[in-house]
């Protein structure tokens, strides 16, 4: 077999942005197994509870994933044209959304906890503890509408090592605090679901204290509120046209994935509990591929910015390449791991078959997963093409795999592990359409105007 030859550079510049966006995935993957593993420790009552009410988290980390892709799209490219003024207005933007949607939440959580977890689950035990951890992670939400923004534009200006270490810094401290106030250690009374809710919010907060000193000495954007929020239409109309579609294409994505948390806590609390530590271990376990992923974006989103298309289109190529390397690893490393992991925690003995049984699943899912994120949240996005992804998962979430868990479940009422294996259909139904997408070449363009004469990012 034939040495795949990279171009000159391209490993160190990829490498300079996966390794940091992978500590940050593997530190904050860590932190929702290090919860599991806590709350799991202290009964399955809270371990269940806590994954049905995380899945407000879930949506708004879907919105700011997609936000952040939306953001990357144009901030990147125009970080190919060192334009400062016009990266500034995009986070404006991309700040309006994302406070309008935190405080939807905040509003929710914190003054109808309750009514927000039935949605999840009918069990009144699961419902009482569920409104319990929403009511004190509710602060969290807001804090992080304006971190999530603010380091997707740190990110686009290649400064993803500072990024990562405030996200460091925060998830760091979210353990410590987790251990502290869930098991009561250090003097503290043990505050179980609680307490981790109470340390997501505090990590969190001080989280935004660190975003908002480091705005205030960077010179990358512009520091008036003023230039951020002037923001022209052909500017918003270009948000859009190229960014809205993938924040548009994330949350139908969140919302579907979603309803299989709603499906699983319909289903018992021994399912519940072995798919939230399915979901953890298997986030875990990509990181890399999904680093990949995120790092594709900048590097393709400067070079496209900068009218290198072929080059490009011949990085894209070995990325694509790269990512199925690290697929088949992850996949392997997860198939040895499996066997052990269910022993972690103290869940009963038909969840701890469940989860033996979704981990065996979850090898083959994380590639399928991976590639189509690096084709879909990456490669097409930053090539300006960011309306097929969304016709894609429209169809391979809400036109095949959310029916057919909602029928495998309700209808035909199949064992729930049967269930989950049917709602991991989709990234296999979704991932030829992609390739063949791909392969076509059509989804790559320049997206970039002139708004102003100043060109001020710094180097």
């Amino acid at each position: 077999m034939r040495k795949r030859k990279f171009r000159e550079g391209f490993t160190r510049e990829l490498a300079s942005l996966v390794l940091p966006i992978v500590v940050q995935s593997l530190i904050t993957s860590s932190v929702s197994l290090a919860d599991t593993v806590m709350l799991g420790r202290v009964d399955q009552t809270s371990l269940s509870a806590s994954s049905l009410a995380g899945q407000v988290q879930f949506l708004l980390n879907i919105l700011f994933f997609g936000l952040t892709s939306a953001i990357v799209i144009l901030a990147s490219q125009y970080w190919g044209k060192k334009d400062s003024e016009t990266i500034g207005r995009i986070f404006g933007i991309g700040l309006l959304i994302s406070l309008s949607c935190s405080l939807a939440a905040f509003a929710g959580a914190f003054f109808a906890p309750q009514w927000l977890i039935r949605f999840w689950t009918n069990v009144p035990e699961l419902i009482e503890a569920g409104a319990l951890y929403l009511r004190f992670a509710a602060w969290s939400y807001l804090f992080a509408g304006i971190t999530q923004p603010y380091l997707a534009v740190m990110k686009s200006c290649e400064r993803v090592k500072l990024s990562t270490a405030i996200s460091t810094v925060t998830f760091l401290l979210n353990v410590c605090l987790n251990a502290i106030l869930i098991f009561g250690l250090l003097g503290f009374p043990a505050m179980g679901i609680i307490g981790a809710a109470l340390a997501t919010s505090i990590s969190r907060g001080v989280e935004a204290v660190l975003c908002l000193l480091d705005f205030v000495h960077q010179e990358y954007i512009p520091h008036s509120l003023r230039r951020i929020f002037a923001i022209p239409k052909e500017l918003a109309g270009d948000f859009i046209r190229y960014s809205l579609p993938a924040l548009v294409n994330d949350v139908l994505w969140a919302l579907a994935y979603n309803m299989n948390s709603v499906i699983m806590g319909h289903l018992g609390s021994d399912i519940t509990a072995a798919s939230a530590m399915a979901a953890v271990v298997r986030d875990l376990i990509s990181v890399v591929g999904f680093g990949i992923s995120s790092a594709s974006a900048i590097l393709l989103g400067r070079e496209i910015g900068q009218g290198r298309l072929e080059e490009a289109r011949r990085d894209a190529s070995d990325i694509l390449y790269l990512a199925s390397l690290a697929c088949i690893v992850q996949g392997a490393l997860l198939l040895l791991m499996s066997p052990l992991i269910p022993s972690f925690v103290r869940i009963s003995d038909t969840a701890r078959q469940y989860l033996r049984i979704m981990l065996y699943i979850s090898v083959f899912y994380q590639s399928g997963q991976v590639i189509n994120t690096l084709l879909i949240s990456s490669f097409f996005r930053c090539g300006g093409d960011s309306r097929y992804g969304l016709r894609l998962d429209l169809f391979g979430m809400w036109g095949f795999a959310v029916p057919l868990g909602l029928l495998s479940a309700f209808v035909w009422k199949l064992p729930p592990i049967i269930v989950y294996a049917l709602t991991c259909t989709d990234e296999f139904v979704k991932l030829p359409f992609a390739l063949h997408h791909y392969f076509k070449g059509s989804w790559i363009r320049s997206l970039t105007r002139d708004f102003t004469g100043e060109n001020a990012c710094r180097e």
